[in-house]
């Protein structure tokens, strides 16, 4: 018998049985009265399913309740989102091309983006700026396919990285010159010449402290403070070598530098302090790792200093995949750099291939492409998923909490999510393709980009003038 009296220990108790409900029950439950939509309406119970889907918790991304925006909205919406970006299906997203470089493009970074975290499904306002051959950087809305603006031509183009955080896009070009530009209106900020034709760029922030190390052809590692380009340190780790793997761990302490150009070197492990802080008086803390070259890398995102590392066994043409925990060993005079390995196995990879391709999902997801293949291992070696969904190389591959996208020189980008299976645990399922033009036009797709809700993608095209493709979904 209900107790009218108590009304709020009856409301209490139909929102604590509504825990036990899906977003479908709760939905449905509450158009049975007013009593139970009171109940199946409160935020607390829509949060909480939230935290059980995505694992986070963050009020950013929900907005104000002032302008409508609730938890339930923000559940119901993301769910919405994902099953469009799931299907893929004909009007589920739309395609904009991107026209207007004149050469190669040679990099695609989101200057603003839509975190794959905590997407902010209020928001449609990513801006992608693309690096060229032509000498020239461009800053688009992919949205609506606007230029927002670009650089004055200068050398071609070999590199561009950003840093969100402060809205700058770097780039370098065959000259060897670093330049920062402001990304919401591409003026130019600093520059710093290098004299080299080749450099890998690395930006990263330590507290509130700006970074950029850059690798050179001449084999250094050339670290820059602040906006304005200071000179910090220049350290020697494969010389006569082009440093091509620069690579910073997520607690900042480390950074992973080395040449694809050689199996005969081996990556180094420096100290991050020993770059951005150098001392006069003591030599850069520094250690090659104990394998024979090395192929691609990447840092466990999920994990303070932990390494995955693609290298050669001692028989020459066979490749394995080795892990290391790095950590630093304080004594009373001196420190010292303590490298465990973790997990190594044997990768089946044709030596022919000659691009292969890294990434972490979290700390026990590995994505490996080569060749027109993509496999999924767990770190201590195991299969979890292959595919082989395209007919030529893989040039590029994107990888977040949610999806792999995958591009090729097959003129196609392939769509894989993440599914959680009860009793095989964490799988990759292969869902579309999207296709970026003819054949008689274009070479293929040379790298891809997303964010929680677009992809772009660069097509070579055959008059050497590329173009991009946005393809943006909307909640």
């Amino acid at each position: 018998m209900m107790d009218h009296h108590h009304p709020y220990m009856i409301s209490d108790s139909l929102i604590h049985i509504f825990t036990f409900l899906n977003e479908k029950d709760l939905s449905s439950a509450s158009v049975v009265c007013k009593g139970w939509n009171d109940a199946a309406e409160t935020p607390w119970l829509w949060r909480r399913l939230c935290l059980q889907r995505w694992s986070f918790c963050s009020r950013a991304a929900v907005g104000s309740e002032l302008v409508s925006h609730s938890w339930k909205k923000y559940f119901l919406q993301r769910c919405f989102l994902e099953t469009k970006m799931t299907k893929g299906s004909t009007g589920g997203y739309t395609c904009k091309s991107l026209r207007g470089h004149t050469g190669r493009v040679v990099g695609l970074i989101y200057l603003q983006g839509n975190s794959a975290q905590l997407p902010d499904l209020w928001s449609t306002s990513a801006i992608v700026c693309s690096a060229s051959a032509d000498g020239t950087v461009r800053a688009w809305n992919i949205q609506n396919g606007e230029l927002l603006w670009c650089s004055p031509v200068q050398s071609p183009l070999r590199g561009i990285v950003s840093d969100e955080q402060h809205e700058v896009v770097i780039t370098s070009d065959s000259d060897g010159l670093i330049k920062i530009w402001q990304g919401r209106t591409g003026q130019e900020v600093a520059y710093f010449p290098t004299a080299s034709p080749h450099c890998a760029l690395l930006q990263y922030n330590i507290n509130n402290d700006w970074f950029l190390s850059v690798g050179t052809s001449q084999g250094s590692v050339c670290t820059l403070a602040d906006v304005s380009l200071t000179k910090k340190s220049s350290v020697m780790v494969c010389n006569s070598f082009r440093v091509n793997i620069l690579l910073v761990s997520p607690d900042k302490k480390w950074i992973t530098a080395g040449t694809k150009d050689s199996d005969d070197l081996s990556p180094k492990m420096i100290y991050t302090k020993s770059l951005t802080s150098p001392s006069e008086d003591e030599d850069p803390l520094c250690q090659s790792l104990p394998i024979n070259g090395c192929q691609a890398a990447v840092f466990i995102p999920t994990q303070p200093a932990r390494l995955a590392i693609v290298h050669c066994t001692e028989h020459r043409h066979n490749k394995a995949l080795t892990v290391f925990d790095v950590s630093i060993k304080k004594m009373k005079y001196k420190s010292e750099i303590l490298v465990q390995q973790v997990e190594s196995f044997p990768l089946a990879l044709n030596t022919r291939y000659p691009q292969i391709l890294l990434e972490a999902k979290n700390s026990n997801c590995i994505v490996l492409a080569a060749g027109e293949q993509l496999w999924v291992y767990s770190l201590k070696g195991a299969l979890l998923a292959s595919f082989k969904d395209h007919t030529l190389p893989i040039s590029s591959i994107c990888v977040d909490s949610f999806r792999v996208v995958t591009a090729s020189q097959d003129l196609s980008l392939r769509v894989l999510t993440w599914r959680n299976d009860r009793d095989d645990g964490l799988t990759l399922e292969s869902q579309y393709h999207l296709l970026g033009g003819s054949h008689t036009m274009s070479r293929g797709f040379t790298h891809v980009t997303c964010d929680y809700s677009s992809i772009v993608a660069s097509v070579e095209g055959k008059d050497g003038k590329d173009i991009l493709k946005a393809y943006t979904f909307s909640s």
